[in-house]
């Protein structure tokens, strides 16, 4: 299982997306992912926090792609 953690969302007003760092957590590592979802300044937080998981987990289970091993 899984510990995922997300660090502070922002929104870009220029790409109209939200944005953070994803962190997942396995086996005592940390996986760093940078996300970003589309979608208007009134989106449900909610929503926003699954997408941005959603997100990660999927770059998560690919070889290669940008993230960071702390």
């Amino acid at each position: 299982m899984s510990n995922i953690s997300l660090g502070n969302i922002r929104y870009n007003p220029t790409t109209g997306a939200y944005e953070a760092r994803v962190d997942i957590d396995r086996k005592g590592r940390t996986y760093r992912y940078p996300c970003s979802v589309t979608g208007a300044l009134t989106m449900d937080e909610a929503t926003v926090r699954q997408s941005l998981s959603r997100q990660a987990l999927k770059m998560a289970g690919r070889e290669g792609g940008l993230h960071a091993v702390l």
